[in-house]
C-alpha cells in the first residue's frame, strides 16, 4: 500500500524537513521518501492547501469503557472516534468492569486493540478494585503493556498508599497519573464554587479541593522522587504550585482539557448537562490562567477526558445527570479555535511529542527510513460534527453541529490508516 501526501507542511522539530513544504511518500508503514516533488504512483494521494504533517498525536486520558460498559463507549468505537481527532495512540483509564487492575486485563485491552488504527494503552489501576485501600500488581501490568498507574477517575485520598505506590513505581521509572480532587471537600459539588453557582441555586466544588491534593503529591513526588503528572487541572494556583515544583527540580507534569479552556461555569446558565464535567468548569478569570499557561509552557500536555455517557444519563435534571463529555474527535479544533495564537509547533508539541517524553512512547518523527505515526491536519479547515457523523458511540458533548476551526484529516499509525472525509 503506498500513499503519496503532497505539498504537506511538516511541523517536527525533529526531523530536518521541519517547517518546509514537501511531498511524502509512504509504503508498508514506512516513511520511504521525503522531496519536493515526488514523481510516484501511489494507491492513495492527498493533496491540497493547507495540508500539515507531524508525528501522530497521544491522549492520555480517555474512557473507552470496555470492558463492562460497551452501551456506552466500546474499544473499536472509541478507537474510531480517536482517529477521527488525529490521535494514533490513547491511554484509557481502568475505571471498567472488570477493573483494569491486573496483568490479565492489560493484556486483554493490548490484545483486543490490535487490529484497531489506534494504539490503545491501559492505564493500569494504582489500588485494587480502585478501592483505595491496597495496591495492585503494577508491575506486573507494567511488564503486559501497561503505561502508567493511576485510579482513574477516582483519585487515591490516602497520603501513605500514594507514598508506597510512588515508592513502588520508582523501581522501573513508571509515573502515576492523578485527577487532583480532595473528594471530602465540596463532597456534594455539581458546578465550580463562585457567583454562578450561587445564582444557580447549585451546590459548589471549590477550587480548593484540587489545590490540597496537588500541593500533598508533589511533598511526596518531592520525598520519594517519582514520577506524577496531573490531568485535568484547572486552577491558577495549581498551576503555580506545579511550576515551582518544577523549578526546585521536581519531575512533576500536568495536562488541561480542551473544554477547560473553551467553556466557563458562566455557559452552565441554561443547565446545559453535557457541560456538567470532572472536574467542573471554572470561573473566566480561572480560564484566562488556564490558557496562559498553554502558551507560556506550563501545561505539558492535552488531556481530552474522553468520558462518553449514554442519553439517559444526560436528560435529566442537573443534580442527578453523570458527569463528562466525548473530547476526542474535537480536541485539536477546539484548542485551534480558542487559541488561534498558538503555534503549529507548539500545538504538536501539546498533542504528541511532551507525551511521548513524560510516558516513554516511542518517539515518532517525520523522517525518511522512519516508521509511521503521522498524524494530517489542516489549520484552515474547520470541524462541525453531528449526532449521526460522530464516531464515539455516545453523543455527549457540548460542542455538537457547532463550527470549530482546523480539521483533522487522518492518520497513519504503521500499515494502518483511517480518514475523515472530503479528503
Amino acid at each position: 500500500m503506498k500513499i503519496l501526501i503532497q505539498q504537506a507542511c511538516i511541523i517536527d522539530r525533529q526531523s530536518p524537513h521541519h517547517g518546509g513544504i514537501r511531498d511524502i511518500l509512504i509504503e508498508n508503514g514506512h516513511i520511504r521518501a521525503i522531496g519536493a516533488n515526488l514523481n510516484e504512483k501511489a494507491d492513495r494521494v492527498i493533496r491540497g492547501e493547507g495540508v500539515h504533517v507531524s508525528p501522530g498525536w497521544v491522549d492520555v486520558f480517555s474512557h473507552f469503557c470496555d470492558p463492562g460498559y460497551e452501551y456506552k463507549e466500546t474499544l473499536e468505537t472509541g478507537a474510531a472516534a480517536a482517529a477521527a481527532g488525529g490521535f494514533t495512540d490513547v491511554f484509557v483509564i481502568p475505571n471498567t468492569r472488570p477493573v483494569i487492575d491486573s496483568k490479565s486485563q492489560v493484556e486483554y485491552i493490548r490484545q483486543k486493540s490490535r487490529s484497531l488504527p489506534v494504539n490503545v494503552w491501559p492505564i493500569g489501576a494504582m489500588t485494587r478494585s480502585l478501592e483505595g485501600k491496597d495496591l495492585a500488581e503494577m508491575y506486573d501490568m507494567r511488564s503486559s503493556g501497561a503505561i502508567a498507574f493511576g485510579d482513574g477517575t477516582r483519585p487515591v485520598q490516602s497520603a501513605g498508599l500514594l507514598l508506597k505506590g510512588l515508592q513502588y513505581i520508582k523501581t522501573f521509572r513508571g509515573v502515576i497519573i492523578q485527577v487532583p480532587d480532595d473528594s471530602t471537600v465540596g463532597a456534594n459539588g455539581l458546578m465550580n464554587e463562585g457567583i454562578i453557582s450561587t445564582r444557580l441555586g447549585l451546590p459548589g466544588k471549590p477550587m480548593m479541593a484540587e489545590e490540597l491534593i496537588i500541593a500533598r503529591d508533589i511533598e511526596l513526588a518531592r520525598y520519594t522522587g517519582s514520577k506524577i503528572h496531573f490531568t485535568g487541572v484547572s486552577s491558577p494556583r495549581s498551576l503555580q504550585t506545579i511550576r515551582e515544583a518544577r523549578e526546585s527540580g521536581l519531575d512533576v507534569s500536568c495536562s488541561v482539557t480542551p473544554q477547560h479552556l473553551f467553556f466557563t461555569d458562566a455557559d452552565l446558565v441554561d443547565y446545559d448537562t453535557n457541560l456538567k464535567i470532572y472536574p467542573p468548569l471554572r470561573d473566566q478569570a480561572s480560564v484566562k490562567s488556564l490558557r496562559d499557561a498553554v502558551l507560556d509552557g506550563t501545561v505539558d500536555c492535552m488531556a481530552t477526558h474522553h468520558f462518553p455517557q449514554v442519553h439517559d444519563n444526560k436528560i435529566i435534571e442537573f443534580e442527578y445527570a453523570q458527569p463528562g463529555m466525548t473530547g476526542l474527535e474535537t480536541a485539536y479544533a477546539a484548542l485551534h479555535t480558542i487559541l488561534p495564537q498558538l503555534s503549529a509547533e507548539r500545538t504538536v508539541e501539546l498533542l504528541s511529542s511532551r507525551a511521548r517524553s513524560i510516558f516513554g512512547l516511542a518517539p515518532a518523527s517525520v523522517v525518511e527510513g522512519g516508521a509511521c505515526s503521522l498524524t494530517v491536519f489542516d489549520p484552515g479547515g474547520t470541524t462541525r460534527i453531528g449526532g449521526s457523523t460522530t464516531r464515539s458511540k455516545s453523543k455527549n458533548t457540548a460542542f455538537l453541529d457547532r463550527e470549530l476551526k482546523g480539521r483533522v484529516i487522518g492518520i497513519i499509525n504503521g500499515e494502518k490508516e483511517a480518514w475523515n472525509d472530503q479528503i
